[in-house]
């Protein structure tokens, strides 16, 4: 049988080519006793976890809330805040190792912004705010339990179609925006107030299958933190987990937000 001095890897290893001096060969105890240590765990070797992951999620939506108490008080920072999480969303997401500071930051800035817009839509609408919680908390709580338990999974097909709906949808919402801003459309939602069927605006149909197409992020999300810990990634990534669970959460909770009040509005 070769030697592990034999591949060049380990050859010109000290540990590997040195021969041992005799204070440091092990003796028979000593290797009982290796033997007989418990195996080191994850949190141990830095490795990701679903405990330390879902804390890093906890954490982030704790000072999300935080920042929504702020906005609900301060409703008029929901612009600002919004630019500045937009900036702060793209930095976390192209960013290579992810970054436990910007990531909090982002959930702080976030938090202003769902605040500070659920209080304007509280005063149009009354009760719509814990009716958009309650149908958020609803679609993500199916979602995990249907992922749990094997009956939902991601697929190449449809992570393609997911992909290409989500840049049409951004697409829309991009010229929806410039439309309203600019006085084109007076309806209170853009196009998505011009009825396409008889009492059936467009923004309640598009709502209905963006709430779908966030429902499969959250199986992503789901996914991409199942692989992590399979893989044995490093424990830093729990954090970048937690970055694209917030951002689909906030996504998933202001469409439905804006769902209820198009179908109370028409």
């Amino acid at each position: 049988m070769a030697s592990a001095t034999s591949n060049p890897a380990f050859r010109n290893s000290p540990a590997f080519s040195t021969p041992p001096r005799a204070q440091d060969r092990v003796t028979s105890s000593q290797l009982d006793e290796l033997y007989g240590r418990p195996s080191a765990t994850p949190n141990e070797t830095e490795r990701m976890t679903y405990e330390d992951t879902i804390v890093k999620i906890v954490i982030s939506f704790v000072i999300l809330l935080a920042g929504a108490v702020v906005g609900w008080i301060v409703p008029i920072l929901a612009i600002p805040a919004a630019i500045v999480g937009l900036v702060l969303a793209l930095v976390n997401t192209f960013k290579k190792k992810p970054s436990r500071g910007l990531i909090l930051a982002y959930a702080a800035v976030e938090g202003v912004f769902v605040g500070g817009i659920s209080y304007i839509f509280g005063t149009m609408f009354d009760d719509i705010v814990p009716q958009a919680v309650f149908g958020t908390l609803g679609v993500v709580a199916v979602t995990l339990a249907l992922f749990a338990s094997g009956k939902v999974r991601a697929s190449k097909r449809a992570t393609q179609v997911f992909l290409v709906a989500m840049v049409g949808y951004a697409a829309f919402s991009l010229i929806n925006f410039v439309l309203m801003i600019t006085g084109v459309t007076s309806g209170m939602f853009g196009l998505r107030s011009v009825e396409i069927i008889p009492g059936v605006p467009l923004g309640a149909i598009l709502g209905i299958l963006v709430v779908i197409m966030a429902a499969y992020s959250l199986v992503l999300d789901f996914t991409a933190v199942k692989e992590g810990v399979e893989r044995g990634a490093p424990r830093i990534f729990g954090w970048q987990a937690a970055f694209g669970i917030m951002v689909t959460v906030v996504w998933l909770y202001v469409e439905i937000l804006r769902l209820i009040a198009i179908f109370r509005s028409n």
